[in-house]
């Protein structure tokens, strides 16, 4: 077949015969590459005719993805092929070759990086529709690709330049005296890359060793982040209110940090509610379970409501309820204080908290000890500041009381 290309090449050049040598050689090459892109869009239409769903489906967007270099490889190879009957001078033929030679080796790892790009993306796709999308696996799988998908580009790059510079002979040359004499100098570039280096390691690691994945909600400075990107050499840490942490990659290596969604993206939120020792505790408990129940947030797993602590002012109730997701859990709570904040103020103002004061009326004997009978009975008082205003009626009807505010 290839004698019979050639063949075809050099008719027509004698075609263009009555012109000057090196138009016809050119002509004849042009004609080479469009011969090279009709073959290839020829087969690309037969190839995207493939039918199926599923695998058809990846088939063509393969293509679609590879037909670009996989057009100039072959316009390469046609182009090269025709060189020898091509009629050019020999030096020109030696540069020409030379030039698709290294265009070749440059479009393979092009191709190379485009290929890793599409079966990593098409496996991440098949995992996507085989998990929910707050899996774990997902996510690990998610990490993993993404990572080792970024150092194969990196790798297929250098080998890429370095294989289309050793085409050049002076540059081989340097190369082989350069690893003859690796001494200081090889130190030197160790010692200048080792950030570079450190973090390429650590990405390595954490691809392996998964201490945070895509979409993990860590804990970084006291803020909530999201985990949006994690690159071969730092981490885009995405807060609530859409600020961005760039952070090396190595920090999560060498630093502690909290990771809510290691294991699983269920939490259990943690409600506090300060209350007077007069609260009846049975019906604060009836109505956060009727709360808790009813809220579509709750994943039904864990719930409890237990008198944590007390100090001489107020009982402290710890309320806990599991949701499925750090985000769910925040706004559970939240629905929870709201919902039991009105309860106590419309059901149970005798449950919000007050401050006691006891007024001594006077102070007998020399030890300072006040005399029991002189010593007034307490009295309800609420804190300063929460007295109502002028014209305002309390909860229960009586004017000029006022009752306090859960803390």
């Amino acid at each position: 077949m290839k004698n019979e290309f050639l063949t075809v090449l050099t008719d027509l050049r004698h075609l263009f015969g009555w012109l000057p040598g090196p138009v016809a050689s050119i002509l004849m090459l042009c004609a080479a590459g469009l011969m090279a892109e009709l073959f290839s869009r020829f087969f690309t239409k037969l190839i995207l005719r493939i039918p199926g769903q599923k695998r058809g489906a990846f088939i063509r967007s393969f293509t679609m993805a590879m037909q670009r270099p996989a057009r100039i490889m072959l316009v390469v190879l046609f182009v090269g092929t025709a060189l020898p009957v091509s009629g050019l001078p020999y030096e020109m033929i030696q540069a020409t070759t030379h030039t698709l030679l290294v265009l070749f080796v440059l479009m393979l790892g092009y191709a190379a990086i485009v290929a890793t790009r599409i079966l990593s993306e098409a496996y991440l796709v098949r995992i996507n529709d085989k998990n929910d999308k707050d899996d774990i696996l997902l996510r690990t799988h998610m990490t993993q690709v993404r990572m080792l998908r970024r150092t194969a580009d990196l790798l297929i790059g250098l080998i890429t330049v370095g294989a289309s510079l050793m085409t050049f002979e002076p540059v081989r040359q340097y190369g082989l005296s350069l690893f003859a004499s690796a001494g200081a100098a090889s130190l030197v570039v160790g010692l200048a890359a080792r950030p570079l280096l450190t973090n390429l390691f650590a990405g390595m690691q954490i691809a392996m060793t998964q201490p945070i994945r895509m979409e993990d909600l860590i804990i970084i400075n006291g803020d909530w982040a999201w985990v949006e990107e994690i690159t071969s050499t730092y981490v885009v840490l995405r807060v609530w209110d859409w600020r961005r942490h760039i952070v090396p990659i190595s920090y999560f290596l060498e630093n502690t940090f909290q990771n809510w969604t290691h294991n699983s993206a269920a939490l259990i939120g943690v409600v506090f509610l300060y209350v007077d020792f007069h609260a009846p505790m049975d019906r604060i408990r009836e109505r956060l379970r009727e709360i808790v129940h009813a809220a579509p947030l709750w994943d039904g797993k864990v719930f409890d409501v237990q008198v944590a602590d007390c100090n001489a002012q107020v009982m402290t109730i710890r309320v806990i309820a599991s949701a499925r997701s750090a985000m769910q859990s925040w706004d559970l709570r939240c629905e929870i204080r709201e919902q039991i904040i009105a309860f106590l103020r419309d059901e149970c103002p005798e449950a919000l908290p007050r401050e006691r004061l006891s007024h001594v009326a006077s102070v007998s004997g020399l030890g300072g000890m006040p005399d029991p009978g002189m010593i007034s009975p307490p009295i309800d008082r609420p804190p300063p500041g929460s007295y109502p205003g002028p014209g305002a009626i309390p909860a229960n009807g009586t004017q000029g009381q006022g009752h306090g505010t859960p803390q």
